[in-house]
């Protein structure tokens, strides 16, 4: 049997080496499995409501109705790598004190009631919600784990050898999940490809800029949410997205409907 695993996990190299996802990485995790990790993620989310308070879909169904369409606008920009391969659902966390969103592998992605209330408007978490899902379409947290827990590990996960091993992943990624971090590199990829995103949309493409702003204008820049904390600097943030925008040359007019706030009134 080790020999056919040894066996298996050089051909699985060789393809590996051979082959990249969607976005030119090179990610051992299959998408299905990264699909898998996130519903495991998720379900852990759902069992842990001390942790997350999870909004009820049923009762907050004109809020669910609303904060979908902004996801579908995302999706719909034929900028979304794995549009049609991840699960895209979105959860809304009823806290008021945490200014916070994040987002699991497979397209899980959740955002607290503190940071809707906190924006001032729709482009603003427009631009928000495009950083969540490019950290989703980027596979960042499955590259992560490749970093942290080795190929061979993942290939033990990949060929069944530990069956136990996703679902103890998935809990620690769950256990962690509202205080993820990602390396400077991966907060720049996910600001870049917001405006990308928002780019091919009716919104401000610059428009992940305006919370950093926001904070940066209170003096808040301390105590910036670990999401979207200091890789980098959220001056330095404020500077890259909008020069992003610029060397798009797309439109940075808020668009601003007074929607926003009528959503923000069917929260609790």
């Amino acid at each position: 049997m080790k020999k056919l695993n040894s066996i298996i996990i050089a051909a699985l190299l060789i393809v590996g080496v051979s082959c990249k996802d969607k976005n030119d990485n090179f990610v051992f995790f299959s998408i299905s499995q990264d699909v898998e990790l996130g519903a495991q993620v998720a379900e852990e989310i759902s069992n842990d409501p001390d942790q997350f308070p999870i909004l009820d879909e049923t009762e907050y169904a004109e809020a669910y109705q609303y904060l979908n369409n902004l996801l579908d606008e995302i999706l719909n920009s034929g900028e979304v790598q794995y549009k049609e391969e991840f699960a895209w659902e979105i959860k809304i966390i009823a806290n008021d004190t945490v200014l916070n969103a994040f987002a699991t592998p497979g397209g899980y992605l959740y955002v607290y009631t503190g940071l809707i209330k906190y924006l001032d408007q729709e482009d603003d978490f427009m631009g928000v919600l495009g950083h969540e899902v490019a950290h989703a379409d980027l596979r960042h947290t499955s590259r992560n784990l490749q970093k942290q827990y080795g190929i061979q590990v993942l290939l033990n996960v990949l060929i069944g050898d530990d069956p136990s091993q996703l679902e103890e992943i998935a809990g620690q990624i769950a256990g962690t999940a509202a205080g993820l971090s990602f390396s400077r590199a991966f907060e720049s990829e996910a600001d870049d490809r917001s405006v990308e995103y928002l780019a091919e949309t009716p919104y401000a493409c610059n428009g992940a800029y305006s919370f950093f702003q926001k904070l940066i204008d209170a003096g808040q820049t301390g105590g910036t949410p670990e999401f979207l904390s200091t890789h980098p600097d959220p001056e330095d943030r404020v500077a890259d997205i909008n020069e992003k925008a610029v060397e798009m040359g797309c439109d940075t007019t808020p668009l601003a409907p007074a929607s926003y706030e009528d959503f923000k009134l069917m929260l609790p």
